[in-house]
């Protein structure tokens, strides 16, 4: 297992109204945030605050290619980021205990927290497709280059971890500063991570690892295997 010290490319923030940052996703141009009572748009190559959009907004975030997916309390909100309306709802699997939450293949991917899980969701209908055990807090959950990443925050600690999806085997560790939490976390499809830095009310930008030749263990597991 690769074991390293994350390296925290730019900080964004603290925001004006945006106590805490909890969920965090990318729409390919801008990073969304959740803020509590509302999704921030964040233009990382500035810094600056582009718009919001009042929704209840308390833990991870998800951007499907069209529209945005939001963990509210014990449910998965999505949202057309046009008009800010919330165009369908089903359960989280976590029913109020949820935290990350992300997008691949066609199905949401959702953390949860103190259970230690990564759940595989039906969009539709909230089903529950499959479930991989952490032996970590889970916080934000990301999908990149076929490779699965999730975050961890037990006390002081936190890290970016990518696991075997099949397994939750643990293959790296991105240790985090001390003091310094991943609450939210997604991809940028390169080689960046976006940090939700929850009551530090900062975003944080996390270098990905090079790769060599061969890709990572994990890396040729199809995402949807069990949802086709």
């Amino acid at each position: 297992m690769g074991r390293s010290t994350a390296e925290i490319v730019r900080e964004y923030g603290p925001f004006p109204g945006a106590d805490s940052v909890h969920g965090v996703t990318y729409d390919g141009q801008n990073v969304w945030f959740a803020a509590g009572d509302k999704l921030i748009a964040l233009d990382p190559a500035s810094g600056k605050t582009l718009r919001s959009i009042d929704v209840a907004a308390h833990a991870g975030t998800a951007f499907d290619g069209q529209h945005l997916f939001q963990l509210a309390e014990d449910r998965i909100q999505k949202i057309d980021p046009k008009t800010g309306r919330v165009l369908a709802t089903i359960p989280a699997p976590g029913g109020g205990g949820d935290s990350g939450l992300t997008w691949a293949e066609g199905t949401l991917w959702v953390g949860q927290y103190r259970d230690r899980k990564i759940h595989q969701v039906d969009p539709q209908t909230g089903a529950i497709l499959r479930t991989i055990e952490s032996n970590r807090f889970v916080t934000g959950v990301t999908w990149n280059d076929g490779e699965l990443w999730h975050g961890t925050w037990e006390g002081d600690e936190s890290e970016l971890r990518r696991v075997d999806p099949r397994t939750g085997e643990v293959l790296e560790k991105l240790e985090m500063p001390p003091g310094v939490g991943v609450s939210g976390l997604e991809s940028d499809g390169g080689d960046q991570f976006f940090c939700g830095g929850g009551r530090s009310g900062k975003v944080r930008t996390v270098r990905r690892p090079k790769r060599g030749s061969a890709t990572g263990s994990g890396s040729e597991i199809p995402v949807d295997s069990t949802s086709k």
